[in-house]
């Protein structure tokens, strides 16, 4: 009996934790890079050309992708299918204003289901640009668990931080 009631207050109580979480959540990292936003704006702009700086492509080169829809811009999609380290999904380009901001519908399927929203800012700093990738979206109650475990911000937000630094590599050297 004793043990019972202990139980249901540490349910109540892990319930009442995990509710006080936030209900949504943003990541965002950004980057300084030598070269105008025209220069840039391109290897984000068309789905195919994240293949050589993408993190997630780092992590598993062997994941299967497709593309949909026009080659750059707003309508142009990709979807893959990989290895549990980048699991399943597609990325719909819902918005694109050349030299100045992509935003993007990301769909995870695998590990687990979520909806969330990305966008790539592109920032003039005199001669150089500041480019700024951003996740946000809703925590669900699973969501809200899993951020009391993992520090959601670190992990995906280091992710960003390489993929900014291939973008850069890759206009830097063109430039």
């Amino acid at each position: 009996m004793f043990s019972t009631i202990l139980l249901l207050i540490f349910a109540f109580v892990f319930y009442k934790v995990v509710q006080s979480r936030p209900d949504t959540f943003r990541i965002t990292r950004s980057i300084t890079i030598n070269a105008p936003a025209s220069e840039i704006f391109p290897h984000v702009n068309d789905l195919r050309k994240w293949l050589p700086w993408s993190p997630w492509v780092k992590l598993d080169p062997n994941a299967r992708n497709t593309f949909e829809g026009p080659t750059e811009g707003k309508g142009a999609k990709t979807s893959w299918v990989g290895n549990n380290k980048v699991g399943a999904g597609s990325m719909l380009i819902t918005e694109s204003r050349p030299s100045e901001l992509i935003q993007l519908q990301l769909d995870f399927l695998k590990p687990m289901k979520a909806t969330n929203t990305a966008e790539f800012t592109f920032t003039p700093q005199g001669n150089a640009t500041q480019v700024t990738w951003a996740m946000f979206g809703k925590n669900n109650f699973f969501s809200k668990i899993i951020n009391l475990i993992m520090n959601c911000d670190k992990m995906v937000g280091s992710q960003f931080e390489k993929g900014l630094a291939g973008i850069k590599n890759i206009a830097e050297s063109r430039h």
